[in-house]
């Protein structure tokens, strides 16, 4: 993918209670839903890094419509930055709005289909960092290159 770094890379999309985590791979531009763990939940992130070795971490930065940042903003910056911190990796932010919507709107097509059920709510926060990082993998939608 021109402009996107190669390797596996692990997307987050990061909410007040939960974080949604996606994994993908830039050789097959695809990427695909993981788990939805709780917002402090660090021994479990640890072990899907651990198990993942993602060569990229890519962070959802909620933007409001016109751009601008938003108190959600901050928070997914400072959780980018200790992403950094603790696993010493490239760590890529990536303009997420409408990214919710989405994954809600696939989310209902998968519970009418019948692959879904109501309970699986919490894998619409996966779902979301499963589309940030497909546009991530795409090579739209970089907000910059790194957390800082």
């Amino acid at each position: 993918m021109p402009g996107t770094p190669e390797g596996t890379a692990l997307a987050f999309d990061v909410g007040t209670r939960l974080v949604g985590i996606a994994v993908g791979n830039s050789i097959s531009a695809s990427a695909r839903p993981l788990a939805a763990l709780g917002a402090d939940d660090w021994a479990k992130l640890d072990a899907l890094v651990a198990d993942w070795r993602p060569d990229h971490l890519v962070v959802g930065l909620p933007l409001a419509l016109d751009g601008g940042e938003q108190p959600m903003s901050r928070r997914a910056r400072a959780f980018a930055e200790a992403l950094r911190q603790r696993y010493a990796k490239p760590v890529h932010l990536v303009d997420e709005r409408n990214t919710s919507r989405e994954a809600a709107r696939r989310f209902a097509a998968r519970r009418a289909s019948g692959a879904a059920r109501r309970k699986d709510a919490a894998a619409i926060d996966a779902l979301a960092a499963q589309i940030i990082l497909e546009s991530w993998l795409a090579g739209g939608a970089h907000v910059d290159g790194r957390a800082n």
